[in-house]
């Protein structure tokens, strides 16, 4: 419980992927990407549920191995390229409370293809969302310099390039505004926010800025970066 509020930790792990076939099953070190996040569930106490949801059976059985609930298999409507995170979260978040019988004030979406992020990252991004009065929260980095907005060029019909933004870039780079992506590590709202609104974001979602990079896996070479971090970290590299 977070401030004497249920929390549900919800995995969204669906079979198909196009980029790596089998992602979810698929191993950072020795562990699946599903046995990642069953980890880092073990190591956040808050949690008083975590149920993983898919509808592939292998996953089913992989997620029951390392100790979540797996009480049912998504609808395929719900396992698409074009399914809405936010109606998978719904989706679970209500299937918990019919199993469990109370609702869950509180929840956090935990995507297994972010194995290395930290506890202490989910924490965060909990204790933000209620101590700020927020709707929602979610982990951000700064966008890399290069990358910036007003770096972005666009090419036209003929092949010429424009600037991406219709303003002039800022010479001091003290002065640009910082810009900040979506690491995916964690998401953390109130049930009102998911069940009730069916958004995450918004104004009124907070970002929690993390410096250390955690890639998120979508195709085979952010499997090998993870595993090259992975190994560095636990000082087997070479």
């Amino acid at each position: 419980m977070w401030r004497d509020e249920a929390v549900l930790a919800v995995i969204p792990a669906r079979g198909g992927s196009k980029g790596i076939p089998g992602k979810n099953l698929r191993r950072v070190g020795p562990w699946t990407l599903i046995e990642w996040t069953a980890r880092l569930v073990r190591e956040l106490p808050w949690i008083d549920r975590a149920l993983l949801s898919t509808d592939d059976p292998e996953i089913a059985e992989e997620g029951r191995r390392v100790g979540l609930e797996v009480p049912f298999l998504r609808p395929a409507e719900l396992a698409t390229d074009t399914a809405a995170g936010v109606d998978v979260w719904r989706h679970a978040w209500l299937a918990a409370e019919a199993l469990h019988g109370a609702p869950f004030p509180l929840s956090v979406y935990l995507q297994p293809t972010t194995p290395l992020r930290r506890p202490e990252e989910v924490t965060r991004t909990i204790d933000v969302l209620v101590a700020g009065g927020f709707a929602a929260a979610t982990t951000v980095a700064p966008v890399p310099g290069h990358f910036l907005p007003e770096k972005i060029l666009r090419l036209d019909a003929r092949g010429c390039l424009h600037p991406f933004l219709d303003r002039p870039a800022v010479a001091n780079r003290q002065e640009a505004p910082r810009y900040y992506w979506r690491t995916g590590a964690a998401y953390a709202a109130r049930r009102r926010t998911v069940v009730e609104e069916g958004r995450i974001l918004g104004p009124d979602c907070a970002g929690v800025v993390v410096e250390t990079f955690t890639p998120n896996i979508d195709d085979p070479v952010d499997l090998d970066f993870a595993e090259f971090l992975h190994r560095r970290s636990s000082g087997s590299d070479g």
